[in-house]
Protein backbone atom coordinates (compact mmCIF):
# COMPACT_ATOMS: atom_id res chain seq x y z
CA UNK A 1 0.00 0.00 0.00
CA UNK A 2 1.13 3.53 -1.01
CA UNK A 3 1.27 6.45 1.55
CA UNK A 4 -1.12 8.03 -0.88
CA UNK A 5 -3.08 5.28 -0.30
CA UNK A 6 -2.60 4.82 3.36
CA UNK A 7 -3.66 8.63 4.03
CA UNK A 8 -6.69 8.38 2.56
CA UNK A 9 -9.85 7.86 4.86
CA UNK A 10 -11.98 4.56 5.24
CA UNK A 11 -14.97 4.11 3.17
CA UNK A 12 -18.59 4.50 5.38
CA UNK A 13 -21.05 2.25 4.83
CA UNK A 14 -23.29 2.17 1.84
CA UNK A 15 -25.95 4.53 2.34
CA UNK A 16 -23.92 6.46 5.06
CA UNK A 17 -23.64 10.25 4.51
CA UNK A 18 -19.55 11.31 5.22
CA UNK A 19 -20.40 14.71 6.85
CA UNK A 20 -17.31 16.32 5.46
CA UNK A 21 -18.59 15.37 2.04
CA UNK A 22 -22.07 16.41 2.51
CA UNK A 23 -21.30 20.07 3.67
CA UNK A 24 -18.63 20.49 0.58
CA UNK A 25 -21.69 19.34 -1.61
CA UNK A 26 -23.92 21.89 0.26
CA UNK A 27 -21.55 24.67 0.50
CA UNK A 28 -20.39 24.65 -3.12
CA UNK A 29 -23.42 26.07 -4.63
CA UNK A 30 -22.45 29.59 -2.07
CA UNK A 31 -19.61 30.11 -3.67
CA UNK A 32 -19.96 33.06 -6.61
CA UNK A 33 -23.00 34.46 -4.52
CA UNK A 34 -23.18 37.52 -3.03
CA UNK A 35 -21.44 39.48 -0.06
CA UNK A 36 -24.52 39.15 2.03
CA UNK A 37 -24.23 35.41 1.51
CA UNK A 38 -20.60 35.58 2.51
CA UNK A 39 -21.32 37.41 5.73
CA UNK A 40 -24.12 34.49 6.98
CA UNK A 41 -22.30 32.15 6.37
CA UNK A 42 -20.17 32.12 10.01
CA UNK A 43 -24.19 32.36 11.22
CA UNK A 44 -24.57 28.92 9.31
CA UNK A 45 -21.51 27.15 10.62
CA UNK A 46 -22.39 28.53 13.86
CA UNK A 47 -25.77 27.27 13.71
CA UNK A 48 -24.33 23.45 11.92
CA UNK A 49 -22.12 22.85 15.02
CA UNK A 50 -25.54 23.68 17.06
CA UNK A 51 -27.55 21.43 15.31
CA UNK A 52 -25.16 18.42 15.50
CA UNK A 53 -24.75 19.00 19.50
CA UNK A 54 -26.71 15.83 21.33
CA UNK A 55 -28.08 12.36 21.01
CA UNK A 56 -31.46 12.29 22.07
CA UNK A 57 -33.28 12.53 19.16
CA UNK A 58 -36.87 14.99 20.33
CA UNK A 59 -34.17 17.35 21.36
CA UNK A 60 -32.11 17.26 18.34
CA UNK A 61 -35.51 18.15 16.40
CA UNK A 62 -36.15 21.08 18.74
CA UNK A 63 -32.51 22.60 18.33
CA UNK A 64 -32.98 22.40 14.48
CA UNK A 65 -36.41 24.33 14.50
CA UNK A 66 -34.86 27.22 16.79
CA UNK A 67 -31.47 27.24 14.79
CA UNK A 68 -33.47 26.88 11.60
CA UNK A 69 -35.79 29.85 12.69
CA UNK A 70 -33.18 32.06 13.71
CA UNK A 71 -31.01 31.14 10.74
CA UNK A 72 -33.94 32.34 8.09
CA UNK A 73 -35.22 34.77 10.59
CA UNK A 74 -38.50 33.27 10.31
CA UNK A 75 -40.89 33.61 13.28
CA UNK A 76 -42.24 30.04 12.84
CA UNK A 77 -40.55 26.71 12.42
CA UNK A 78 -41.58 23.37 12.43
CA UNK A 79 -40.29 19.98 11.47
CA UNK A 80 -42.75 16.96 10.28
CA UNK A 81 -41.45 13.57 10.57
CA UNK A 82 -43.01 11.30 7.74
CA UNK A 83 -44.69 7.78 9.21
CA UNK A 84 -42.92 4.47 8.30
CA UNK A 85 -45.76 3.96 5.47
CA UNK A 86 -44.79 7.67 4.15
CA UNK A 87 -48.31 8.63 4.07
CA UNK A 88 -48.48 11.08 6.59
CA UNK A 89 -46.87 12.07 9.40
CA UNK A 90 -46.27 10.35 12.64
CA UNK A 91 -45.05 13.93 14.52
CA UNK A 92 -44.74 17.49 14.41
CA UNK A 93 -42.52 19.21 16.23
CA UNK A 94 -42.23 23.22 16.60
CA UNK A 95 -40.85 26.42 17.51
CA UNK A 96 -42.53 29.64 17.95
CA UNK A 97 -46.06 28.32 18.89
CA UNK A 98 -46.14 28.41 23.07
CA UNK A 99 -47.79 25.87 24.91
CA UNK A 100 -51.27 27.70 25.21
CA UNK A 101 -51.98 28.34 21.60
CA UNK A 102 -50.97 24.72 20.75
CA UNK A 103 -53.60 23.80 23.37
CA UNK A 104 -56.25 25.55 21.77
CA UNK A 105 -55.34 24.42 18.33
CA UNK A 106 -55.82 20.92 18.76
CA UNK A 107 -54.41 17.53 17.23
CA UNK A 108 -51.38 18.30 15.72
CA UNK A 109 -52.02 17.91 11.51
CA UNK A 110 -51.58 14.60 9.90
CA UNK A 111 -49.73 15.43 6.82
CA UNK A 112 -52.37 13.34 4.92
CA UNK A 113 -53.89 16.69 3.37
CA UNK A 114 -53.61 20.17 2.02
CA UNK A 115 -49.78 21.75 1.68
CA UNK A 116 -48.01 19.35 4.21
CA UNK A 117 -49.77 16.15 2.45
CA UNK A 118 -48.08 17.29 -0.64
CA UNK A 119 -44.79 18.29 0.61
CA UNK A 120 -44.91 14.40 1.49
CA UNK A 121 -45.64 12.90 -1.92
CA UNK A 122 -43.55 15.23 -3.63
CA UNK A 123 -40.48 16.07 -1.24
CA UNK A 124 -38.91 19.39 -2.84
CA UNK A 125 -38.04 22.55 -1.56
CA UNK A 126 -41.60 25.17 -1.77
CA UNK A 127 -40.98 28.70 -1.57
CA UNK A 128 -44.30 31.03 -1.61
CA UNK A 129 -44.97 34.66 -0.61
CA UNK A 130 -48.73 34.14 0.43
CA UNK A 131 -49.61 30.28 1.43
CA UNK A 132 -52.98 30.81 1.43
CA UNK A 133 -53.31 31.42 -2.67
CA UNK A 134 -51.78 28.16 -2.98
CA UNK A 135 -54.25 25.80 -4.54
CA UNK A 136 -52.65 22.91 -2.19
CA UNK A 137 -53.39 24.56 0.93
CA UNK A 138 -55.81 23.03 3.24
CA UNK A 139 -56.51 26.21 5.58
CA UNK A 140 -55.94 26.44 9.16
CA UNK A 141 -57.67 25.34 12.17
CA UNK A 142 -59.20 27.12 14.53
CA UNK A 143 -56.78 29.46 16.78
CA UNK A 144 -54.04 28.83 14.41
CA UNK A 145 -51.77 31.99 14.31
CA UNK A 146 -51.85 33.83 10.73
CA UNK A 147 -48.79 32.92 8.27
CA UNK A 148 -48.33 33.91 4.79
CA UNK A 149 -44.68 33.86 3.44
CA UNK A 150 -43.39 30.17 3.52
CA UNK A 151 -40.21 27.84 3.17
CA UNK A 152 -40.30 24.13 3.13
CA UNK A 153 -37.40 22.26 2.22
CA UNK A 154 -37.19 18.25 2.69
CA UNK A 155 -34.64 16.92 4.94
CA UNK A 156 -33.41 13.13 4.01
CA UNK A 157 -31.21 10.94 6.29
CA UNK A 158 -28.88 8.41 4.71
CA UNK A 159 -30.74 8.89 1.11
CA UNK A 160 -34.00 8.12 2.85
CA UNK A 161 -36.87 11.11 3.71
CA UNK A 162 -36.95 11.77 7.22
CA UNK A 163 -39.57 14.29 6.88
CA UNK A 164 -39.59 18.48 5.78
CA UNK A 165 -38.62 21.72 7.59
CA UNK A 166 -40.62 24.85 7.56
CA UNK A 167 -40.19 28.04 8.02
CA UNK A 168 -43.41 30.56 7.86
CA UNK A 169 -43.87 34.30 8.53
CA UNK A 170 -40.63 35.89 7.64
CA UNK A 171 -39.63 39.24 10.08
CA UNK A 172 -40.26 42.30 8.92
CA UNK A 173 -43.02 40.92 6.72
CA UNK A 174 -41.11 40.22 3.76
CA UNK A 175 -40.45 36.76 1.85
CA UNK A 176 -37.75 34.16 2.04
CA UNK A 177 -35.11 35.19 -0.52
CA UNK A 178 -32.94 32.51 -2.13
CA UNK A 179 -30.54 33.22 0.50
CA UNK A 180 -32.56 31.97 2.97
CA UNK A 181 -33.18 29.07 0.82
CA UNK A 182 -29.84 28.05 0.12
CA UNK A 183 -28.78 28.76 4.24
CA UNK A 184 -31.38 25.86 4.90
CA UNK A 185 -30.64 23.92 2.46
CA UNK A 186 -27.08 23.40 4.15
CA UNK A 187 -28.87 23.15 7.51
CA UNK A 188 -31.16 20.65 6.67
CA UNK A 189 -28.16 18.42 5.02
CA UNK A 190 -26.92 19.01 8.28
CA UNK A 191 -30.02 18.41 10.54
CA UNK A 192 -30.61 14.90 8.38
CA UNK A 193 -26.86 13.78 9.43
CA UNK A 194 -27.15 14.45 13.47
CA UNK A 195 -30.81 13.01 13.07
CA UNK A 196 -29.27 9.47 11.63
CA UNK A 197 -26.91 10.12 14.66
CA UNK A 198 -29.59 10.72 16.80
CA UNK A 199 -31.74 7.73 15.91
CA UNK A 200 -28.77 5.00 16.21
CA UNK A 201 -28.37 6.50 19.61
CA UNK A 202 -32.39 6.63 20.66
CA UNK A 203 -32.74 2.62 19.14
CA UNK A 204 -29.96 1.30 20.71
CA UNK A 205 -30.76 3.02 23.96
CA UNK A 206 -34.16 1.48 23.32
CA UNK A 207 -33.37 -1.86 22.73
CA UNK A 208 -30.85 -2.02 26.06
CA UNK A 209 -34.06 -0.77 28.30
CA UNK A 210 -36.32 -3.48 26.69
CA UNK A 211 -33.46 -6.30 27.08
CA UNK A 212 -33.18 -4.55 30.79
CA UNK A 213 -37.23 -5.08 31.11
CA UNK A 214 -37.06 -8.87 30.01
CA UNK A 215 -34.56 -9.60 32.87
CA UNK A 216 -36.63 -7.89 35.74
CA UNK A 217 -39.75 -9.89 34.78
CA UNK A 218 -37.40 -13.31 34.41
CA UNK A 219 -35.90 -12.24 37.97
CA UNK A 220 -39.41 -11.60 39.50
CA UNK A 221 -40.52 -14.82 38.36
CA UNK A 222 -37.55 -17.06 39.29
CA UNK A 223 -37.25 -15.36 42.83
CA UNK A 224 -39.95 -17.75 43.92
CA UNK A 225 -42.53 -15.25 44.15
CA UNK A 226 -46.61 -14.98 43.77
CA UNK A 227 -47.87 -15.54 40.02
CA UNK A 228 -49.48 -12.82 41.00
CA UNK A 229 -46.29 -10.25 41.48
CA UNK A 230 -44.91 -11.49 38.44
CA UNK A 231 -47.64 -10.56 36.37
CA UNK A 232 -47.77 -7.02 38.31
CA UNK A 233 -44.32 -6.98 37.12
CA UNK A 234 -44.70 -7.78 33.10
CA UNK A 235 -47.60 -5.02 33.79
CA UNK A 236 -45.60 -2.33 35.10
CA UNK A 237 -42.42 -2.81 32.75
CA UNK A 238 -44.79 -2.88 29.45
CA UNK A 239 -45.92 0.29 30.64
CA UNK A 240 -42.43 1.89 31.60
CA UNK A 241 -40.63 0.80 28.10
CA UNK A 242 -43.56 0.93 25.88
CA UNK A 243 -44.06 4.79 27.50
CA UNK A 244 -47.96 4.29 27.38
CA UNK A 245 -50.73 5.04 29.78
CA UNK A 246 -51.24 1.77 31.07
CA UNK A 247 -50.14 -1.85 31.07
CA UNK A 248 -52.46 -4.31 31.03
CA UNK A 249 -52.49 -8.02 30.76
CA UNK A 250 -54.93 -10.59 30.32
CA UNK A 251 -55.56 -14.49 30.40
CA UNK A 252 -58.39 -16.26 28.93
CA UNK A 253 -61.56 -16.48 31.31
CA UNK A 254 -63.61 -19.03 32.24
CA UNK A 255 -66.75 -17.70 30.34
CA UNK A 256 -64.89 -16.97 27.60
CA UNK A 257 -63.39 -13.81 26.45
CA UNK A 258 -60.24 -12.62 28.49
CA UNK A 259 -59.87 -11.13 31.78
CA UNK A 260 -57.98 -8.06 33.20
CA UNK A 261 -55.72 -9.88 35.76
CA UNK A 262 -53.03 -7.34 36.46
CA UNK A 263 -52.74 -3.69 35.85
CA UNK A 264 -50.26 -0.77 35.89
CA UNK A 265 -52.06 2.47 35.76
CA UNK A 266 -53.28 5.65 37.76
CA UNK A 267 -56.90 3.58 38.37
CA UNK A 268 -55.74 0.55 37.76
CA UNK A 269 -58.75 -0.68 40.71
CA UNK A 270 -61.45 -0.03 37.96
CA UNK A 271 -60.59 -2.30 35.41
CA UNK A 272 -59.01 -5.19 37.14
CA UNK A 273 -61.11 -8.49 36.91
CA UNK A 274 -63.31 -6.74 33.70
CA UNK A 275 -63.84 -9.29 31.49
CA UNK A 276 -63.49 -8.67 27.59
CA UNK A 277 -66.22 -10.45 25.95
CA UNK A 278 -65.59 -13.45 23.40
CA UNK A 279 -67.60 -11.74 21.29
CA UNK A 280 -64.95 -9.03 20.58
CA UNK A 281 -62.87 -9.15 17.02
CA UNK A 282 -59.66 -7.76 18.88
CA UNK A 283 -60.24 -10.86 21.25
CA UNK A 284 -60.72 -13.41 19.06
CA UNK A 285 -57.68 -11.88 17.28
CA UNK A 286 -55.55 -12.12 20.05
CA UNK A 287 -57.13 -15.80 20.91
CA UNK A 288 -55.27 -17.16 17.58
CA UNK A 289 -51.87 -15.95 18.77
CA UNK A 290 -52.29 -12.47 15.99
CA UNK A 291 -51.28 -9.62 17.28
CA UNK A 292 -53.35 -6.10 17.04
CA UNK A 293 -52.14 -2.82 16.41
CA UNK A 294 -54.77 0.67 17.15
CA UNK A 295 -54.32 4.04 16.00
CA UNK A 296 -57.09 5.10 17.94
CA UNK A 297 -58.48 2.89 20.50
CA UNK A 298 -61.34 5.07 21.06
CA UNK A 299 -62.62 5.25 17.98
CA UNK A 300 -61.73 1.97 16.45
CA UNK A 301 -64.51 -0.23 16.13
CA UNK A 302 -62.89 -3.74 16.98
CA UNK A 303 -62.87 -2.24 20.75
CA UNK A 304 -65.85 -2.91 22.30
CA UNK A 305 -64.41 -2.12 25.92
CA UNK A 306 -65.64 0.60 28.25
CA UNK A 307 -61.52 1.22 28.63
CA UNK A 308 -60.99 2.21 25.00
CA UNK A 309 -62.77 5.48 25.17
CA UNK A 310 -59.96 6.86 27.40
CA UNK A 311 -57.10 5.81 25.08
CA UNK A 312 -55.75 6.72 21.61
CA UNK A 313 -52.31 4.63 19.87
CA UNK A 314 -52.43 1.26 21.82
CA UNK A 315 -50.77 -2.48 20.85
CA UNK A 316 -52.20 -5.64 21.84
CA UNK A 317 -49.93 -8.72 21.83
CA UNK A 318 -50.61 -12.09 22.56
CA UNK A 319 -48.53 -14.20 25.22
CA UNK A 320 -47.84 -17.61 23.36
CA UNK A 321 -45.27 -19.97 23.56
CA UNK A 322 -44.70 -23.80 22.74
CA UNK A 323 -48.07 -23.25 20.69
CA UNK A 324 -50.66 -22.15 23.61
CA UNK A 325 -51.70 -18.66 23.63
CA UNK A 326 -51.44 -18.33 27.49
CA UNK A 327 -53.08 -14.42 27.66
CA UNK A 328 -52.52 -11.04 25.95
CA UNK A 329 -50.52 -7.88 27.12
CA UNK A 330 -52.04 -4.42 26.38
CA UNK A 331 -49.98 -1.25 25.84
CA UNK A 332 -52.55 1.71 25.36
CA UNK A 333 -51.34 5.37 25.32
CA UNK A 334 -53.51 8.43 25.81
CA UNK A 335 -55.68 9.93 22.87
CA UNK A 336 -53.54 12.26 21.26
CA UNK A 337 -50.03 10.90 21.65
CA UNK A 338 -47.79 9.60 18.76
CA UNK A 339 -48.21 5.98 17.67
CA UNK A 340 -45.85 3.36 17.89
CA UNK A 341 -42.87 3.31 15.70
CA UNK A 342 -42.08 -0.21 13.69
CA UNK A 343 -39.14 -0.57 16.33
CA UNK A 344 -41.54 -0.17 19.13
CA UNK A 345 -43.57 -2.82 17.80
CA UNK A 346 -41.04 -5.14 17.09
CA UNK A 347 -39.60 -4.67 20.63
CA UNK A 348 -42.78 -5.16 22.45
CA UNK A 349 -43.83 -8.37 20.52
CA UNK A 350 -39.88 -9.92 21.53
CA UNK A 351 -41.00 -8.89 24.91
CA UNK A 352 -44.36 -10.11 25.06
CA UNK A 353 -42.55 -13.45 24.30
CA UNK A 354 -40.51 -13.10 27.22
CA UNK A 355 -43.35 -12.65 29.35
CA UNK A 356 -45.17 -15.64 27.65
CA UNK A 357 -42.05 -17.51 29.14
CA UNK A 358 -42.77 -16.43 32.69
CA UNK A 359 -46.20 -16.66 32.80
CA UNK A 360 -45.66 -20.62 31.21
CA UNK A 361 -43.34 -21.11 34.23
CA UNK A 362 -45.41 -19.16 36.88
CA UNK A 363 -48.25 -21.93 35.49
CA UNK A 364 -45.54 -24.94 35.54
CA UNK A 365 -44.91 -23.68 38.90
CA UNK A 366 -48.40 -23.66 40.58
CA UNK A 367 -49.34 -27.27 39.02
CA UNK A 368 -46.15 -29.05 40.58
CA UNK A 369 -47.58 -27.19 43.84
CA UNK A 370 -51.18 -28.01 43.31
CA UNK A 371 -49.70 -31.91 42.31
CA UNK A 372 -48.20 -31.58 45.67
CA UNK A 373 -51.36 -30.11 47.41
CA UNK A 374 -53.41 -33.35 45.75
CA UNK A 375 -50.80 -36.27 46.66
CA UNK A 376 -50.31 -34.79 50.37
CA UNK A 377 -54.36 -34.84 50.14
CA UNK A 378 -54.62 -38.19 48.97
CA UNK A 379 -52.70 -39.47 51.43
CA UNK A 380 -53.76 -37.49 54.42
CA UNK A 381 -57.32 -38.84 53.47
CA UNK A 382 -56.01 -42.71 53.44
CA UNK A 383 -54.35 -41.80 57.03
CA UNK A 384 -57.62 -40.70 58.57
CA UNK A 385 -59.55 -43.45 57.02
CA UNK A 386 -57.26 -46.60 57.62
CA UNK A 387 -55.59 -45.56 60.53
CA UNK A 388 -57.66 -42.28 62.68
CA UNK A 389 -61.40 -43.40 61.64
CA UNK A 390 -60.25 -46.92 63.08
CA UNK A 391 -58.87 -46.36 66.42
CA UNK A 392 -61.38 -44.40 67.45
CA UNK A 393 -64.38 -45.90 66.46
CA UNK A 394 -62.00 -49.17 68.50
CA UNK A 395 -62.69 -46.75 71.35
CA UNK A 396 -65.78 -46.10 71.09
CA UNK A 397 -66.34 -49.45 71.13
CA UNK A 398 -63.90 -49.79 74.46
CA UNK A 399 -65.98 -46.72 75.94
CA UNK A 400 -69.27 -48.75 75.58
CA UNK A 401 -68.13 -51.74 77.23
CA UNK A 402 -66.95 -49.90 80.00
CA UNK A 403 -69.95 -47.88 79.90
CA UNK A 404 -72.29 -51.22 80.04
CA UNK A 405 -70.28 -52.72 83.12
CA UNK A 406 -70.09 -49.69 85.34
CA UNK A 407 -72.50 -49.16 88.14
CA UNK A 408 -72.06 -45.92 88.78
CA UNK A 409 -74.93 -43.15 86.88
CA UNK A 410 -71.67 -40.27 86.69
CA UNK A 411 -69.74 -42.51 85.09
CA UNK A 412 -72.40 -43.94 83.02
CA UNK A 413 -73.22 -40.27 82.24
CA UNK A 414 -70.00 -39.33 81.51
CA UNK A 415 -68.97 -42.26 79.02
CA UNK A 416 -72.12 -41.75 77.05
CA UNK A 417 -71.48 -38.12 76.17
CA UNK A 418 -67.35 -39.06 75.33
CA UNK A 419 -68.90 -41.91 73.46
CA UNK A 420 -71.28 -39.28 71.41
CA UNK A 421 -68.32 -36.91 71.16
CA UNK A 422 -66.17 -39.35 69.64
CA UNK A 423 -69.22 -40.35 66.93
CA UNK A 424 -69.55 -36.86 65.94
CA UNK A 425 -65.87 -36.38 65.57
CA UNK A 426 -65.68 -39.59 63.19
CA UNK A 427 -68.62 -37.70 61.34
CA UNK A 428 -66.36 -34.62 61.17
CA UNK A 429 -63.45 -36.88 59.91
CA UNK A 430 -65.05 -38.36 57.24
CA UNK A 431 -66.74 -35.23 56.05
CA UNK A 432 -62.79 -33.87 55.91
CA UNK A 433 -61.97 -36.89 54.22
CA UNK A 434 -65.42 -36.98 51.23
CA UNK A 435 -63.68 -32.78 50.86
CA UNK A 436 -59.91 -33.90 50.40
CA UNK A 437 -61.03 -36.55 47.81
CA UNK A 438 -63.51 -34.12 45.55
CA UNK A 439 -62.09 -32.77 42.87
CA UNK A 440 -62.10 -28.74 41.82
CA UNK A 441 -64.95 -29.51 39.29
CA UNK A 442 -66.91 -31.51 41.83
CA UNK A 443 -67.06 -28.08 44.02
CA UNK A 444 -70.62 -27.66 45.23
CA UNK A 445 -72.31 -24.24 43.90
CA UNK A 446 -73.85 -23.28 47.13
CA UNK A 447 -72.00 -20.14 48.85
CA UNK A 448 -72.13 -21.58 52.60
CA UNK A 449 -71.12 -25.30 51.22
CA UNK A 450 -68.47 -23.86 49.32
CA UNK A 451 -67.36 -21.69 52.76
CA UNK A 452 -67.55 -24.98 55.05
CA UNK A 453 -65.67 -26.95 52.02
CA UNK A 454 -62.51 -24.66 52.56
CA UNK A 455 -63.06 -24.78 56.23
CA UNK A 456 -62.97 -28.71 56.59
CA UNK A 457 -60.11 -28.43 53.76
CA UNK A 458 -58.31 -26.29 56.12
CA UNK A 459 -58.82 -28.50 59.01
CA UNK A 460 -56.61 -31.07 58.00
CA UNK A 461 -53.19 -28.84 57.75
CA UNK A 462 -54.19 -26.84 60.81
CA UNK A 463 -54.93 -29.86 63.28
CA UNK A 464 -58.18 -28.10 64.19
CA UNK A 465 -61.65 -26.89 62.62
CA UNK A 466 -62.05 -23.09 62.30
CA UNK A 467 -64.92 -21.91 63.96
CA UNK A 468 -67.20 -20.14 61.39
CA UNK A 469 -70.73 -18.08 61.87
CA UNK A 470 -73.14 -16.84 58.77
CA UNK A 471 -75.38 -13.92 59.25
CA UNK A 472 -78.03 -13.51 56.79
CA UNK A 473 -78.58 -15.76 53.49
CA UNK A 474 -75.75 -15.55 52.08
CA UNK A 475 -76.77 -18.38 49.48
CA UNK A 476 -79.29 -15.53 47.49
CA UNK A 477 -78.19 -12.12 48.35
CA UNK A 478 -74.22 -12.42 47.21
CA UNK A 479 -73.75 -12.94 43.33
CA UNK A 480 -71.21 -15.50 41.74
CA UNK A 481 -68.56 -12.83 40.98
CA UNK A 482 -68.38 -11.75 44.30
CA UNK A 483 -68.81 -15.10 45.62
CA UNK A 484 -66.34 -16.55 43.93
CA UNK A 485 -63.57 -13.92 45.01
CA UNK A 486 -64.61 -14.13 48.59
CA UNK A 487 -64.16 -18.09 48.29
CA UNK A 488 -60.65 -17.37 47.17
CA UNK A 489 -60.27 -14.10 49.89
CA UNK A 490 -61.27 -16.73 52.53
CA UNK A 491 -58.50 -19.81 50.62
CA UNK A 492 -55.71 -17.42 50.47
CA UNK A 493 -56.44 -16.41 54.91
CA UNK A 494 -56.80 -19.85 55.53
CA UNK A 495 -53.77 -20.59 53.95
CA UNK A 496 -51.99 -17.54 55.30
CA UNK A 497 -52.90 -18.83 58.52
CA UNK A 498 -51.62 -22.19 58.69
CA UNK A 499 -47.86 -21.17 56.95
CA UNK A 500 -47.66 -17.92 58.83
CA UNK A 501 -49.72 -17.96 62.07
CA UNK A 502 -49.24 -20.77 64.47
CA UNK A 503 -52.93 -20.33 65.78
CA UNK A 504 -54.50 -22.58 67.68
CA UNK A 505 -57.53 -20.88 66.98
CA UNK A 506 -59.49 -19.54 63.64
CA UNK A 507 -63.23 -17.46 63.23
CA UNK A 508 -64.71 -17.44 60.36
CA UNK A 509 -67.47 -14.91 59.99
CA UNK A 510 -69.48 -14.49 56.44
CA UNK A 511 -72.33 -11.63 56.90
CA UNK A 512 -74.28 -10.18 54.05
CA UNK A 513 -76.36 -8.44 56.53
CA UNK A 514 -74.30 -5.45 56.81
CA UNK A 515 -73.18 -2.18 54.79
CA UNK A 516 -70.09 -0.84 53.82
CA UNK A 517 -68.31 2.35 54.49
CA UNK A 518 -70.10 4.08 51.61
CA UNK A 519 -73.37 2.78 52.41
CA UNK A 520 -73.66 0.18 50.08
CA UNK A 521 -75.14 -3.14 51.29
CA UNK A 522 -72.02 -5.62 50.82
CA UNK A 523 -70.82 -9.33 51.86
CA UNK A 524 -68.12 -8.93 54.63
CA UNK A 525 -65.90 -12.08 55.40
CA UNK A 526 -63.59 -11.85 58.60
CA UNK A 527 -60.65 -14.72 59.31
CA UNK A 528 -59.45 -13.83 63.09
CA UNK A 529 -56.74 -16.04 64.39
CA UNK A 530 -54.54 -15.99 68.10
CA UNK A 531 -51.23 -16.77 66.54
CA UNK A 532 -48.16 -14.26 66.07
CA UNK A 533 -49.49 -11.91 63.93
CA UNK A 534 -48.02 -10.02 60.95
CA UNK A 535 -44.34 -9.40 61.53
CA UNK A 536 -42.74 -6.27 60.86
CA UNK A 537 -40.55 -6.14 57.34
CA UNK A 538 -42.61 -9.78 56.62
CA UNK A 539 -43.98 -10.43 52.97
CA UNK A 540 -47.12 -8.69 51.95
CA UNK A 541 -48.15 -10.72 48.56
CA UNK A 542 -51.00 -11.98 50.12
CA UNK A 543 -52.50 -9.14 51.65
CA UNK A 544 -51.80 -7.13 48.18
CA UNK A 545 -53.46 -10.01 46.49
CA UNK A 546 -56.50 -9.78 48.95
CA UNK A 547 -56.65 -5.91 48.42
CA UNK A 548 -56.75 -6.13 44.84
CA UNK A 549 -59.63 -8.65 44.40
CA UNK A 550 -61.62 -6.17 46.89
CA UNK A 551 -61.06 -3.36 44.98
CA UNK A 552 -61.51 -4.62 41.84
CA UNK A 553 -65.14 -5.22 43.09
CA UNK A 554 -64.96 -1.57 44.47
CA UNK A 555 -64.83 -3.29 48.04
CA UNK A 556 -61.54 -2.80 50.63
CA UNK A 557 -59.35 -5.00 52.73
CA UNK A 558 -57.38 -4.49 55.73
CA UNK A 559 -56.27 -6.39 58.41
CA UNK A 560 -56.27 -5.54 62.64
CA UNK A 561 -55.54 -7.17 66.19
CA UNK A 562 -56.76 -10.52 66.65
CA UNK A 563 -58.23 -12.64 68.82
CA UNK A 564 -55.48 -13.91 71.21
CA UNK A 565 -54.72 -12.39 74.63
CA UNK A 566 -54.36 -8.79 74.52
CA UNK A 567 -55.29 -8.65 70.85
CA UNK A 568 -52.48 -11.04 70.27
CA UNK A 569 -52.76 -12.37 65.94
CA UNK A 570 -54.45 -11.20 63.32
CA UNK A 571 -58.10 -10.16 62.09
CA UNK A 572 -58.50 -10.02 58.37
CA UNK A 573 -61.79 -7.98 56.80
CA UNK A 574 -62.12 -8.55 53.30
CA UNK A 575 -65.72 -6.92 52.19
CA UNK A 576 -67.58 -5.89 48.62
CA UNK A 577 -70.32 -4.43 47.51
CA UNK A 578 -73.65 -7.12 46.71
Amino acid sequence: MSLQESQEPPESPPGTPDPLEAATQATRSLQGLSTELTARVPQLLEAMRSVGTGLELHSTLDRICETAAELADARYAAIGVVDTEGRGLSDFVTFGIDAETARKIGHRPDGKRGLLGALISHPDTVQLADLTKDPRSAGFPAHHPPMKTFLGVPIRVQGEIFGNLYLAEKNGGGRFNDYDVHMVRVLATEAGIAIGNARLYEAATQRERWIDGSVAVTTALLSGGDADDALSVVAEQARHLADSAAGIVMLPAEEGGMEIVAVSAENAATSLGLVIPAESPVVAKLLEGEPVFVEDAAGDPRTISRLTSQYGPCMMLPLHSGGRVLGALVTPRARGKRPFSEAERTLATQFASQAALALMMAEAQRDRERLAVFEDRDRIARDLHDLVIQRLFATGMMLEGAQRRSVVPEVVDGVGKAVDELDVTIQEIRTAIFALQQGPAEAPSGLRTRVLREINMAAVPLGFKPAHRFLGPIDTMVGELVGKNLIAALREALSNAFRHAEASRIEVVVDCTGTLADGRPGVRLEVADDGVGIPEGGRRSGLRNLRRRAESLGGSSSYGPGIGEDGSGTTLVWEAPL
